[in-house]
């Protein structure tokens, strides 16, 4: 199981910018594009409250939405991913 799921969407500018990010960072992630999957729209909306994308959750359950990159990068450091 990867240590961080992403929940979004091919056309979301946010999406692309933190998975690009954890692209860069060689952290590896699961993707759950909610266009694709009501399941996944509702995982989402489950986890958050709400239905801004992404919703990136980290395995110890934290979550953040729609995170720039400076608040992405210091939860991944704090959990030692990179």
């Amino acid at each position: 199981m990867a240590e961080v799921v992403v929940y979004g969407a091919d056309w979301c500018g946010d999406c692309r910018r933190s998975e690009a990010l954890l692209k860069a960072l060689n952290v590896e992630y699961e993707k759950k594009d909610v266009e694709q999957s009501a399941e996944f729209t509702e995982e989402a909306r489950n986890i958050s409250g709400r239905t801004n994308i992404p919703v990136i959750v980290f395995t110890d359950g934290k979550f953040l939405v729609e995170p720039t990159d400076p608040e992405l990068h210091a939860e991944l450091t704090l959990r030692n991913l990179i």
